[in-house]
């Protein structure tokens, strides 16, 4: 279960640096035209993310033949999921952006527990149900806090965008109109920093520090609010913003500490 649990986390890891991190805006949109060099260097990032996290974590494993075959046809599965989502949206088979965003990730989570499974010998799918209070070792610690930081900040940014996607296209008025796409990449910037910031601090158990941050955010912002539709905008944002920090603190307090109180 061990061994598992520190294979999973890494290749997710792996997955999450893949995706959101290392996935320039660039590469996004010669996917989306269809280029295979960027499909490939892509599946590249993918590949070598997730080997040399596996083979740091888990000592000996780089070295098997088998390593690289099971994370070379996740990174393959991986392009084909990519391939596959992007036609459905182009022929309209799929709609909602969220919808579609969830779907593929969950379908990647997938992927990657299947990975995580076959590179981890004598696991069978029974032992999977083990509880995972029994496997909290501090290297699965140790992986478990970037994962959740990673898939907070950016993974959440990237969901509360598709979520309020709608919004931003009924909010035309006033400073938003003017501002553009360059606004809408600003409240991403402040997102990411945002969620950094309140997951931190709930971690630190100083929830005081929450409303500082949210304050300090208002306080920017007030000016813009002289539009209705665009404090909405903000409003939801900041709400779903600090939901998923909260879900991540809480579940990281639980593997660190042994308890999901954030409170001091």
């Amino acid at each position: 279960m061990q061994i598992f649990l520190r294979t999973l986390l890494a290749v997710y890891l792996g997955h999450l640096l893949a995706d959101f991190v290392f996935q320039t805006r660039r590469l996004v949109d010669a996917k989306l035209r269809g280029r295979p060099s960027a499909y490939l260097l892509h599946g590249l990032i993918h590949y070598l993310s997730a080997i040399l996290l596996v083979g740091f974590f888990v000592p000996g494993s780089i070295v098997a033949l088998s390593t690289h075959l099971v994370i070379a046809a996740l990174a393959l599965v991986h392009l084909l999921i990519d391939s596959a989502k992007v036609q459905l949206e182009t022929k309209r088979v799929i709609r909602g952006v969220a919808g579609s965003y969830v779907a593929d990730q969950l379908v990647h989570l997938l992927t990657v527990v299947l990975a995580a499974w076959l590179l981890s010998p004598g696991m069978s799918f029974t032992a999977l149900a083990a509880p995972l209070k029994a496997s909290r070792s501090l290297g699965n610690k140790f992986l478990a806090v970037p994962v959740i930081y990673l898939g907070v900040i950016f993974g959440g940014g990237y969901l509360i965008r598709s979520l309020t996607r709608s919004l931003t296209e009924t909010v035309k008025d006033d400073e938003f109109e003017k501002a553009g796409e360059q606004l809408q990449n600003a409240g991403l910037y402040i997102g990411w920093l945002e969620r950094f910031l309140i997951l931190t601090a709930l971690l630190l158990r100083s929830p005081a520090a929450v409303g500082l941050i949210l304050t300090a955010k208002a306080i920017t912002r007030y000016p813009e609010f002289k539009s209705a539709r665009f404090a909405e905008y903000v409003l939801i944002g900041t709400l779903l913003s600090v939901s998923l920090a909260l879900v991540g603190a809480v579940f990281l307090a639980w593997l660190i500490f042994g308890t999901a109180s954030v409170s001091g």
